[in-house]
Parts: structure tokens; C-alpha cells; sequence
């Protein structure tokens, strides 16, 4: 079974209204919350407005944070950096960000430190591709980091909204191992893509999942209730031979605590897996 993990701040209340945050006052209780949940790994967030409060910045943070992980079986096993999403690791011209270059090598070690085994970098939203001037800065970017990336034996994930030809093209013009794509679901069918022609593409280069549903064109909506079609993606997951963890980042509900809805989520999850398994085993269209 893979694991399943949920996005930090998921299992604390939401800070000043925003979706996503690093949770300043209460990012050491999710260690435990995440094991009351049934969860294995949490997915740490790294950004500009608490930098300096993250304690991923310093040793003594990161001892901290490796304490906390062996107490209670909850591990680190990925950072989602939305630190480039004010910090744009592209210029509108195609070129880099320097500073920001530079910032990314660094988290890249600092995120070994923890043992986590890759980075998420999101070219989404503020810090989409809009042009192919962007997009071949991408590919500079992915060729400037491969050494470091051999260096940390660290792998670098990326989510975009680009089409999964488009997608697939640039990373086989790198085509490096510790280089691979972020699925989430919940943005993609929000794109109006379909996953069995995304697969076709991205699925050699499926690297983590996050599970999330979303309305097509619109936000973020309780697992099951939007334009996500699980039961294909999750087919087509296992059938890409997928074994990292599935990181939940779904919609809070209203009535249900952080904790109540961690579990709910992971069951469905579950759930989803389990189909797949029973299918494999009767065979498709048997009772």
C-alpha cells in the first residue's frame, strides 16, 4: 500500500483565510494529529511570509523537526516550495531569477537534512508558464539544477498547467531520473484535461500525487463532488507502477474538524486503492 500523507497545515486552522500556509504556532502538534489520523508523511511547506520563522532554516530546527518524526512515526517526505510562487525562478523573458537559483540550492540541502526525498517547485498560478520564452527557462532551470540534484540525491518535482504533450516534451529534453512530475488531480481536471491521454504521456515521468478535487475552471471542492475522475486516476497511478506517497491537500468542510476530515480523506483514498487492487484481481467487468 502506498502511503498517504496530507499537505502540512491541513490538520490546524486555516491562518488569516489563506488555503495553503506554513502553520506557525502549530506545526510541531501536526506530527501527532497526522498519527491520530492514521497518516504516515506530511508534506512541509516552505514560503516567503514565515521563512523566518521555518524551522527548516536552521540546525537546531531541522533537529527538531527529525525528533519529532522518529517520536511519532510521521516522517518528512517532501517540501512543496512556495517560496517561488512569489519568488519566480523564471523572468517574464525566459531568464533566471538568480537570487532565486541560488535560494533553491540551498533549500535543496537543507531538505536533505530532514531526509525528505524531493522537492515540489509549483509553476502554477503567479508562477505559471505564460509563454515559450518561459518555457525554455524552465528548461534551463532543470538542466542548471541536475548537478546539484546528483550532488543531494534530492529529486525535483514540478506541477504546471501545460498541456501533458507539451509537459512530456520538456522533461524528455532533460531526461534525468531525479527530475518528475507532480500530478495533482484536482488542478488538472480543473483544466479539463483528460488523465487517460495525460497518462499516455506523463506517466513514465510520474514522480508524487496530490489529491485534491476541483470543478472544472473553478476551486477547490470536497473529494468526490468536482470534475476529478478518481477511479481512472487512481487505475492509471497504479498502472504506472507509482509507489511514493498520496499527499492530501482536499478542501475543508465546514462541521468537520481538521482531524475528522484528515481521516475521512484518507479513507477515500483507501477506498480508491482498494477498487484498484479488487479489479486487478477479479479482472475487469467481473462481479
Amino acid at each position: 500500500m502506498n502511503p498517504i500523507g496530507i499537505m502540512q497545515g491541513r490538520l490546524s486552522p486555516p491562518i488569516g483565510g489563506r488555503i495553503q500556509s506554513f502553520p506557525v504556532d502549530t506545526w510541531r502538534d501536526e506530527f501527532s494529529l497526522a498519527r491520530e489520523a492514521g497518516l504516515d508523511c506530511i508534506e512541509w511547506i516552505y514560503e516567503v511570509d514565515t521563512e523566518a520563522v521555518n524551522p527548516l532554516r536552521t540546525d537546531e530546527g531541522v533537529a527538531e523537526i527529525r525528533r519529532l518524526a522518529e517520536e511519532s512515526g510521521v516522517v518528512i517526505w517532501s517540501v512543496t516550495a512556495d517560496y517561488y510562487m512569489t519568488e519566480r525562478l523564471i523572468r517574464l523573458d525566459g531568464t533566471l531569477q538568480v537570487i532565486a537559483v541560488e535560494h533553491l540550492k540551498w533549500l535543496l540541502k537543507r531538505v536533505r537534512l530532514i531526509r525528505a526525498r524531493y522537492v515540489m517547485v509549483p509553476f502554477v498560478d503567479a508562477a505559471r508558464l505564460r509563454s515559450e520564452q518561459e518555457i525554455k527557462g524552465l528548461q534551463t532551470l532543470l538542466q542548471t539544477m541536475v548537478p546539484v540534484l546528483d550532488e543531494m540525491g534530492v529529486q525535483l518535482h514540478m506541477e504546471t498547467d501545460l498541456p501533458p504533450d507539451r509537459w512530456a516534451a520538456l522533461l524528455e529534453s532533460i531526461s534525468h531520473p531525479l527530475i518528475r512530475v507532480c500530478y495533482d488531480i484536482g488542478d488538472r481536471a480543473s483544466l479539463g484535461y483528460n488523465p487517460t491521454e495525460e497518462f499516455r504521456f506523463l506517466g513514465s515521468c510520474l514522480g508524487s500525487v496530490h489529491i485534491k478535487d476541483r470543478i472544472v475552471g473553478g476551486g477547490t471542492v470536497p473529494l468526490g463532488t468536482g470534475a476529478a475522475d478518481f477511479p481512472t486516476c487512481f487505475q492509471l497511478i497504479c498502472a504506472a507502477g507509482f509507489r511514493g506517497p498520496f499527499i492530501l491537500q482536499a478542501a475543508r468542510e465546514e462541521g468537520l474538524s481538521e482531524i475528522e476530515l484528515a481521516r475521512w480523506n484518507r479513507r477515500f483514498v483507501e477506498e480508491q486503492l482498494a477498487a484498484v487492487t479488487s479489479e486487478g484481481k477479479d479482472g475487469p467487468g467481473t462481479a
